[in-house]
Parts: C-alpha cells; structure tokens; sequence
C-alpha cells in the first residue's frame, strides 16, 4: 500500500519529492514509516520503471526523485511539448488559467477543488508557455500559482485588476452566488 501511494505522489507531482516529505506526508500513528521504508519503496520503483522498455524513468537528484519521460523517447516528448506550447489552449487549460487569474494567488488544492479534478498536467503546461507561475509558501506547506507578466502582455493589461468584473469576481465565495446575484 506504500508504494501505492508513493507511486501516486510521484506521478501527480510536479516536482521532485524528498524522502522527508514522503515519511512526513505518509505517516500515522498506526504506520509510522521511516526513511529506510521510504528510499527502499523508492529504489524498488527505480527498478520497475528504469527498464529499457519503459516510457516512464524514476530519476533522484540533489532535490528529491521525480518521474520523468524515458530518454529514448526524447524526441517524440519534445514535438509533443512544442505541439502542446505553440498550440492553442484545451478549454480545461482556459477554465484553469482564468481561475488563478481570478482567484490567484491560488494553492492546487483549492484550484482543483474549484474545478473538480485534476490539473497537474494544465499547471505544468501553463507554467511551460509561461501564463503562470509557482511559488512555495513556506508557513502553509503549500505551492502558489499566480498568472504572470507574460499573460498580462498577452492579453494587454497591466494588472489582473484590469480583468472584467475582477472585484466581484475576486470577492465571490463562488461563482453561484455570482451568477445569482448580477442576473
């Protein structure tokens, strides 16, 4: 079960991940895992993807272990990505670029409860074409995404307050209540 989830974590990050954070994050009073567990979970993964004729690699660097796309595969991932940059936005990117927009700064759970699913691989795409930007809070634990200049230029505003009815937007619980109360 272990493994399972660490697998999952893995997967649905977008960046590394400590052996710290997994034992941290993982342990309970009825598992209380230890770093040994953890970097022996990780090395039994390193072993299941690192194989020739996988797409997936578990790499470990200075910063933590990350999937990654196999480096046989390097050419095809990356006319993958230039089709995913020069190409137009998904709705679901659209939907999730105007809510940090909106509600930005904005953690990723908050955002995919918003949207209700999800959008590791939207984030990642949009911090790609640089609409936005990560940034750790420290206090909270958690990662922030906020649009950036380059999306401002793009839409040629000079502040996400220019956006239309920002304040009311900003301001509303949800976009019910919006809905009900401007019809």
């Amino acid at each position: 079960m272990l493994k399972t989830k660490i697998e999952s974590l893995l997967f649905a990050s977008n960046k590394p991940l400590t052996k710290n954070f997994f034992v941290k994050f993982l342990r309970t009073e009825s598992d209380p895992i230890t770093l040994e567990t953890v970097e022996n979970v990780l090395l039994e993964l390193k072993e299941k993807f690192n194989q020739e004729n996988s797409g997936i690699n578990l790499i470990e660097a200075a910063d933590g272990w990350q999937l990654t796309t196999s480096a046989q595969a390097a050419e095809e991932i990356k006319k993958f990505s230039k089709d995913e940059i020069d190409g137009e936005l998904t709705p679901a990117s659209l939907e999730t670029l105007t809510v940090i927009a909106y509600r930005g700064p904005i953690a990723r759970p908050e955002l995919e409860q918003l949207r209700g699913v999800n959008c590791s691989v939207i984030l990642r795409n949009l911090q790609i074409r640089g609409l936005i930007t990560a940034f750790d809070d420290q206090v909270k634990k958690e990662t922030y995404f906020e649009v950036t200049t380059d999306f401002l230029k793009h839409l040629g505003m000079t502040s996400v307050k220019d956006l239309p009815d920002y304040e009311k937007l900003k301001k509303a619980q949800s976009l019910e209540d919006y809905l009900t109360n401007n019809n």
